[in-house]
């Protein structure tokens, strides 16, 4: 084992912990209210987004899918990898701070397409991120293993325990698996990121609000993936 794969192992066993951790008393509040919000929303109502976001993804997952280079051939190390992820999430996140600058200051109308812009760039993100780690994106159950990690990356308590408990056996799970849960996938990703994108659609403030949560909801969704893909490299066959 390297130097670099002992510290990317601390950063991993000191993720695993924080994944571990319940959410703060004030996030537990937030996602209560959301609960009862949903409760008050017709289901027809559900249905119509469950369905808009499974074509959002969808269709992202299928355009990424030709669009992104083939895995590395023979695969690099740990370290050269990361060195080309890191690289790549900083260029997504100025991405996404741009374009939620942009979306922040048009107003209500303009914040309102922030959502499948913004959705777009994490999955392009997600993508890109596989194929530097070595992995097939043509490859189902590797866009399965895509849509595990953005789940994981915005959950609540409950969800985020069984995504990370799928990702962590990925080996076995991966042969279990049923049809995705587009249901709970928008839910989960619209709870989570509901608060600060109303506050994005608020004038004068929306364009410094947009960009600031973008650059760091792709931060928080570069640091889930590449942990991801760290627990996979060293629970593998032939890994140290």
């Amino acid at each position: 084992m390297t130097t670099y794969d002992e510290k990317a192992k601390v950063e991993l066993i000191e993720w695993r912990k924080k994944m571990a951790k319940d959410s703060t008393f004030i996030n537990q509040l937030a996602k209560k209210a959301q609960n009862k919000i949903n409760e008050k929303i017709p289901e027809r109502a559900h249905r119509v987004i469950t369905e808009s976001i499974k074509k959002m993804v969808q269709a992202t997952l299928i355009g990424s899918e030709y669009t992104v280079r083939p895995p590395q051939d023979p695969p690099g190390t740990l370290e050269s990898k990361e060195k080309l992820v890191l690289e790549r999430k900083e260029v997504y996140k100025r991405t996404a701070a741009a374009e939620g600058a942009g979306t922040g200051a048009g107003g209500i109308l303009l914040g309102f397409v922030d959502f499948p812009l913004l959705l777009s760039i994490k999955m392009r993100f997600l993508f890109e991120t596989a194929a530097l780690y070595g992995y097939d994106v043509k490859d189902y159950k590797e866009r399965l293993f895509i849509l595990h990690i953005f789940q994981l990356a915005f959950s609540s308590d409950r969800y985020r325990e069984e995504t990370f408990r799928t990702i962590e056996n990925w080996r076995q799970k991966k042969e279990e698996l049923a049809e995705w849960d587009w249901r709970v996938f928008q839910q989960e990703y619209r709870d989570y990121i509901d608060f600060v994108k109303m506050l994005q659609l608020v004038p004068g403030i929306g364009a410094v609000i947009g960009a600031y949560a973008n650059y760091n909801l792709l931060d928080h969704l570069g640091e889930t993936a590449m942990n991801c893909y760290r627990l996979r490299y060293f629970l593998e066959p032939g890994s140290n």
